[in-house]
């Protein structure tokens, strides 16, 4: 119970309850996107991002793909 007492303080103290209702955290999940976003762009592991393993992986998939109609 203290735990989900702390949370509901917590988001009572986030403004416009009244004008916005729920909609009021949409800001906070924007800002999450986007860090989301610069972390899988910038941030390496080893020596690659997520999007470098996505643009391989999409081009080995495009290269299996040609040796399956024989070009």
């Amino acid at each position: 119970m203290l735990v989900s007492e702390r949370l509901k303080r917590f988001l009572r103290l986030v403004p416009g309850k009244r004008r916005f209702g729920f909609y009021r955290f949409l800001p906070f999940f924007f800002v999450l996107g986007g860090a989301m976003e610069w972390f899988m762009i910038n941030v390496r592991f080893g020596k690659e991002t997520f999007y470098d393993v996505y643009r391989r992986k999409q081009s080995e998939r495009q290269y299996e793909a040609k040796m399956e109609k024989g070009e």
